[in-house]
């Protein structure tokens, strides 16, 4: 995620040079092309690129709205998951107790030890959700959860995230039959993990649909097509300078567009993405200085001075 409020020179000519080069080409081709061989036998009104720059500008608009619509629900969607996270440990460490209504069958000392496994399994949770959205499978979890959990529940589940949920809600179940939570309690946790099943839902769906590629091969298409035209009109009263006024035109609209582009996967590895490296350390920090351990983990560096994985 992008965290500086101005970008570079040479961050904008990295980022645009290849489809600067390219309208260029294409330009000076569609100019020479014109001289050469259709010079007075084909005139393309001026209305032509005219109505075409206007219906591309309102396509290209709604592109981009759709495709930030998609990256801020997933930063929406983050946010919800950093403070339910933060919730739910308070809960964990505030409103499970010994009591004198308790089941012997628990000691302070097994009770220490569930609450804990519910926060560390929790982060777990986390990174293995971000993995899974990001393609990824750096098995940092594995820090966070026991090998025999492991080889039992997840070694061979396809919904790791999933399974880890259905694993805190049995603990849940398990301190509840042992009245060591009342029935209220009992809801509040779960409403918790039915929360946190909404928000990964909610994550699964952003990655999982695709965003229609019609409108990205229609919209690249018709742009080249308004960048030849409009070099045709051009040349008529501007000669060879209209090579220039023609990429500069087309390097609008085709950089306005993979802006949007690339805000279409805001899950993806990329510096325009959520920080989803970011959030999941910050909340790992602070679920364990909540249990108070005193060894963090190194907060997330920032690359480059301007984005943040």
């Amino acid at each position: 995620m992008l965290i500086s409020n101005r970008a570079s020179l040479s961050d904008i000519i990295g980022g645009t040079f290849i489809n600067t080069v390219r309208v260029v080409l294409v330009s000076t081709l569609t100019y020479f092309i014109n001289i050469l061989l259709l010079d007075d036998q084909l005139h393309f009104p001026e209305m032509v690129p005219a109505i075409l720059g206007t219906a591309l500008a309102f396509f290209i608009g709604f592109n981009n709205n759709q495709a930030y619509d998609r990256w801020w629900e997933a930063r929406i969607i983050w946010g919800g998951i950093t403070n339910d996270s933060r919730t739910f440990t308070r809960m964990v460490l505030t409103q499970i107790h010994l009591s004198k209504n308790n089941s012997p069958n628990i000691n302070e000392k097994e009770l220490n030890f569930i609450k804990n496994r519910l926060v560390h399994r929790h982060i777990a949770f986390l990174y293995i959700l971000k993995d899974f959205l990001r393609d990824e499978d750096k098995m940092y979890y594995l820090n966070y959860i026991s090998a025999s959990e492991f080889l039992k529940y997840l070694e061979n589940s396809t919904n790791k995230h999933n399974r880890i949920l259905e694993l805190q809600a049995r603990d849940i179940e398990y301190l509840y039959e042992n009245k060591i939570i009342d029935g209220y309690k009992y809801l509040e946790f779960n409403k918790m993990i039915t929360n946190f099943t909404d928000l990964m839902g909610k994550s699964e769906r952003i990655k999982g649909t695709v965003f229609p590629t019609t409108y990205r091969y229609y919209t690249n298409f018709f742009t080249w097509i308004f960048i030849i035209t409009g070099t045709l009109v051009i040349s008529t009263e501007a000669g060879s300078w209209s090579i220039l006024y023609a990429s500069l035109l087309g390097y609008v609209f085709i950089t306005i567009q993979e802006l949007g582009q690339s805000l279409l996967n805001p899950f993806k590895y990329i510096p325009t993405g959520i920080a989803l490296n970011q959030i999941t350390k910050n909340i790992e920090r602070n679920l364990l200085e909540m249990l108070g351990e005193k060894n963090l983990p190194d907060p997330e560096p920032i690359i480059d001075s301007n984005y943040i994985m």
